[in-house]
């Protein structure tokens, strides 16, 4: 046992495939094999159970998983450390973004910190606020961008912005001809949304009982891409915000309408792991990504009342 098969264990553990941790670590996928097999071999344990859809997390593995992730932490902490004493940004920063947020964001985040610490790495993890959150209270993620849905974010998080949502569906359907929808015309539309739990789903299973409005799910899905992919096709419509298809609806495959009476708002927040101390990298992206995405959604806003 040594710090690379340690590592590359979390990689296999993160990615669930010994293909695609291969890639990440740019090597052979015999030699990953070999050195988790080394690893169990010492420990007298199996660490993962292979199965059709890859690699899946033994009991025994999913213990030892947060120590490992211990160790490798506190190792890359101590190369960080020595670096920013000679005032050198450096390590890997784990950041989770909504989808809805990611084309927008990452690509102004990542020039932001090329430009102010070349040397620190950004590891980004795309998903739903649910699993985002999950993430982060394992010790997986640094930082979660998040939905949170009503006007205030929970204790401790740091409020970004607030967004409208809109009924999305194939550009000139009659059920977007107008600039809103009240939520009680939803009713009986077929909709593709993320699969429950889920913030989104627990707002809409309250709100269809308190207006007695019955919502037709018709697919669950666990990306947004499959989201907006489904309603271009004009089989189904989906619920997200502007800046999730505002790329979508300038182009005229996407109509957007917003929901009204009542509306849906999402609180966009930013929350910080507790499990460790933030790195001096980690709390400057913490930094970065407030400025850059409370200016986004502040520039979101603009645009959808001017709309």
């Amino acid at each position: 046992m040594n710090f690379k098969h340690l590592h590359t264990f979390l990689q296999v553990a993160d990615m669930k495939s010994l293909s695609r941790a291969a890639i990440a670590l740019d090597t052979a996928q015999s030699l990953v094999s070999r050195q988790v097999a080394m690893l169990e071999g010492a420990w007298g344990r199996r660490l993962f159970d292979r199965t059709g859809r890859g690699m899946a997390l033994s009991e025994f593995g999913q213990r030892m998983y947060p120590e490992i992730k211990r160790v490798v932490d506190q190792v890359n902490q101590l190369d960080a450390m020595a670096f920013q004493a000679a005032g050198v940004l450096t390590g890997t920063v784990h950041v989770g973004v909504l989808p809805s947020l990611a084309r927008a964001l990452l690509p102004v985040l990542l020039a932001d910190v090329r430009e102010r610490a070349p040397q620190l790495r950004l590891h980004v993890t795309e998903g739903f606020s649910g699993a985002l959150d999950e993430q982060l209270a394992s010790g997986r993620l640094d930082m979660i961008v998040v939905n949170r849905y009503g006007s205030s974010a929970l204790g401790g998080e740091d409020v970004l912005g607030k967004l409208e949502t809109f009924l999305i569906g194939k550009a000139g359907r009659p059920e977007l001809a107008g600039a809103t929808v009240p939520f009680k015309a939803m009713a009986g539309i077929p909709l593709v949304l993320p699969s429950a739990p889920n913030g989104l789903r627990t707002t809409l299973d309250m709100l269809s009982r308190r207006h007695r409005v019955k919502l037709d799910v018709a697919m669950e899905v666990e990306t947004a891409t499959a989201m907006k992919d489904v309603a271009a096709s004009g089989h189904a419509f989906t619920l997200l915000p502007l800046t999730a298809v505002a790329r979508e609806v300038a182009a005229g495959e996407l109509g957007a309408c917003r929901v009204t009476h009542p509306g849906i708002r999402r609180t966009i927040a930013l929350s910080l792991g507790r499990q460790r101390g933030l790195s001096e990298g980690a709390r400057m992206v913490a930094s970065r990504i407030r400025m850059l995405a409370s200016g986004l959604l502040s520039e979101e806003g603009l645009h959808r009342q001017a709309g």
